[in-house]
């Protein structure tokens, strides 16, 4: 650890803030969008031109930079359209009820699910034939009238 005299210490802190004030001007006279600053040299400075909008200024000069007053515009046509439009009568029969009743909590589950189900179903449809063909081989003709029999007197699935 070096041990500074505060005589020492102090005369580089003042060299180091003289440097920082240096390298701040120099990149001052180097950013030219910075137009309120004020430079040291004799540069001119270009000032932002202002705007009056609300303000009426008295000064002739400042009277070019006087904006023209906003006109207000006319509502009238709006509301008229606004008015027949409201007198037209809804049609109830026209309105999706469906779009309008919440969804259930589960169906994002359902729609996720669906396609595998789908592909379970054709699986399952699969094997099923595959086992009747495997009984009709080897039962022969008498298996057959019975598969029948109980593929007529089964309910139909509403799915």
């Amino acid at each position: 650890m070096v041990i500074m005299d505060k005589s020492e210490s102090v005369g580089t802190l003042e060299e180091q803030a003289l440097k920082r004030k240096e390298r701040l001007k120099n990149l001052k006279r180097k950013n030219p969008s910075n137009e309120n600053a004020i430079s040291d040299s004799n540069e001119a400075v270009i000032l932002p031109k202002p705007r009056f909008r609300s303000y009426k200024p008295q000064d002739e000069q400042l009277q070019e930079a006087k904006l023209e007053e906003a006109q207000p515009t006319l509502v009238e046509d709006e509301v008229k359209d606004l008015l027949e439009a409201s007198k037209e009568k809804v049609v109830l029969q026209d309105l999706d009820i469906s779009s309008l009743a919440p969804r259930k909590p589960d169906w994002d589950l359902k729609r996720d699910v669906a396609k595998k189900l789908e592909k379970l179903e054709r699986r399952t449809q699969k094997a099923i034939a595959e086992l009747i063909w495997e009984r009709l081989k080897h039962g022969g003709e008498d298996n057959l009238g019975a598969m029948v029999t109980m593929s007529e007197n089964r309910p139909a699935d509403d799915d």
